[in-house]
């Protein structure tokens, strides 16, 4: 009698156990991260060549050019419009951008299918990028997925790109909840001194280990997790976000790390203390104490108002023995980016109707 009882409850532990598991699995987010033209891919196959990949999550490139596509890593690769532009690229379009994503929207949908959070990478500025994404974003938009978008913006200099650049973020902006914006004229804080080639791949750097870092923490067990339900709270329907990356190592490294996320915000924003949420991400080696983190948590929190939402999480990179990174995101900011645009456009309106 006492080995049935004994037996029972083992196998009743078994299928609880079981259950659990199950459970664990279903609530697990499944996550997406499409990259959208020539800059937008390169980020994917960054993080897929030199990081292995996103745990939990799908890395796609999606290209009209089919020879840039040839040579990068992905789970999966997308050739868009293969008849609009016969694979040789938007040629700086973004109409031809638009039409030929259209052309391979049900394949893009396909690939994309049952993510609950969808990160859409891309450079603005060029034809793919600026015309594919916001095509891509507003297809998923009835889905219930969170739609995350995560952008650069070309240099000042680059005058046609540039105006460009902001009729595709406000596009973008409309479609996606969040939109990550790092302007490549405020790399020069971070990436000054680099030469120029790597200078440029900073960007990738930045936007991959963010989309990497979040995810993970969210899809596997770290040191401190983040809840997607706390994720989407402070992203669902918050317009343009904007991000700061700190790493340091040696004594103090993280308050220095911390305070040179919050001094080198990847986007010119008008006032930070109207946030109304911020994302806080800490990372490092094997060394790193729940004291730092905690350490972190609370000395962006300080620099914000009270009423603004936190959400934040950590997770050990063996990578960064010795090192931390923050990375601080402010959702539901205000850009001087975009404003600009729309004070010279009411300018334009008083004059025409003047």
């Amino acid at each position: 009698m006492s080995y049935d009882t004994d037996t029972q409850s083992k196998m009743d532990e078994m299928l609880e156990s079981e259950k659990i598991e199950n459970i664990m699995r279903s609530a697990r987010p499944q996550v997406a991260v499409i990259g959208v033209g020539g800059a937008g891919c390169n980020i994917v196959s960054w993080v897929k060549e030199k990081k292995g990949g996103i745990a939990g999550a799908k890395l796609i490139a999606a290209n009209t050019d089919a020879v840039h596509l040839s040579i990068l890593k992905a789970d999966r690769r997308i050739l868009l419009g293969e008849k609009t532009t016969r694979g040789m690229g938007a040629g700086g379009y973004r109409e031809r951008g638009e039409q030929a994503t259209r052309e391979s929207l049900e394949q893009v949908k396909k690939d994309i299918a049952g993510s609950n959070i969808v990160y859409i990478a891309a450079g603005l500025g060029g034809g793919t990028g600026t015309g594919g994404s916001w095509v891509i974003a507003n297809s998923l938009k009835q889905t219930g997925a969170l739609l995350i978008g995560v952008v650069t913006l070309p240099f000042a200099v680059e005058r046609f790109r540039y105006n460009s650049a902001k009729e595709g973020l406000e596009k973008l902006r409309d479609q996606c909840d969040t939109i990550i914006v790092i302007d490549n004229n405020r790399l020069a804080k971070v990436a000054g001194d680099l030469p120029l080639k790597e200078a440029l791949g900073v960007a990738n750097e930045l936007v991959g280990e963010f989309v990497k870092g979040i995810t993970e923490t969210i899809t596997t067990a770290s040191l401190i997790n983040i809840d997607f339900a706390d994720l989407r709270a402070i992203m669902q329907k918050r317009g343009i976000a904007a991000m700061g990356v700190g790493e340091s190592e040696g004594d103090e490294r993280i308050e220095r790390a911390v305070q040179t996320a919050l001094d080198a915000q990847l986007l010119d924003i008008k006032d930070s203390t109207k946030a109304y949420g911020v994302l806080i991400h800490v990372s490092g080696g094997e060394d790193i104490t729940l004291d730092e983190v905690t350490q972190a948590g609370e000395m962006v929190t300080r620099s914000l108002p009270g009423k603004a939402r936190v959400v934040w999480g950590a997770r050990v990179d063996p990578t960064l023995q010795g090192k931390v990174r923050v990375m601080v995101a402010l959702t539901g900011i205000e850009s001087t980016f975009l404003s600009t645009q729309q004070s010279a456009v009411s300018r334009l309106i008083h004059v025409r109707t003047s």
